[in-house]
């Protein structure tokens, strides 16, 4: 397995996609491929702290563009210490990246897609990743899953009308591009990480 890619797992809340990410870091890591696992907003440590100033606190009501620039802020920090030293070095496997952004606060809150992009390019320049997997999951099925969880933060306790725009912002990204795959999440978890990762053996070769 000679290619290091960066390989990206996105998708609504109950979706999926910690848990695919996680198991297919487990397994590159028992093939002892070098690989390095990632998550936004976090990464890095100032990127987790970041996290937690966005994430925690449920009473925070922070207008939708302060909310974009510090999931940006986190991405920068997250950028500059874990995926730029560990770009082409190892597989970097990401939970959430850029298609987040535009998926939950272009499509979601309507902020304008050119001012997310002009951001992106400004802290990663020609990096971006090279394979996306978009976990797919009815709207109902996720807010029930995220309803069974111990711990709930400030993005789990949006209406569905929200989750459903953020849906739609994430198959409109991956219609028709060679370089997602869409994985239907109410399929068996077995099932759908063999497919995600036969995928992802086929990318590396």
């Amino acid at each position: 397995y000679k290619k290091r890619l960066f390989i990206v797992f996105e998708g609504i809340e109950g979706s999926g996609k910690s848990s695919h990410s996680k198991a297919i870091i487990k397994k590159l890591k028992n093939l002892h491929i070098p690989s390095v696992y990632l998550r936004e907003p976090g990464g890095s440590r100032e990127a987790e702290s970041i996290r937690r100033f966005i994430l925690q606190n449920k009473n925070k009501n922070f207008n939708p563009l302060t909310d974009t620039l510090l999931y940006l802020a986190a991405r920068n920090e997250n950028f500059l210490k874990k995926i730029k030293p560990h770009y082409g070095k190892k597989i970097i496997i990401c939970d959430r990246f850029i298609d987040s952004t535009i998926a939950y606060q272009h499509y979601g809150f309507g902020i304008k897609k050119n001012f997310i992009n002009s951001i992106n390019r400004q802290i990663m320049g020609k990096i971006k990743p090279d394979y996306t997997f978009v976990m797919y999951l009815n709207i109902k099925k996720s807010i029930l899953r995220v309803s069974k969880r111990k711990t709930s933060n400030r993005y789990d306790k949006f209406k569905k009308s929200f989750y459903k725009k953020v849906q739609n912002g994430f198959l409109k990204i991956s219609n028709r591009n060679s370089k997602y795959m869409v994985i239907n999440s109410s399929n068996n978890f077995f099932v759908n990480q063999d497919i995600i990762f036969n995928q992802v053996k086929k990318l590396i070769k």
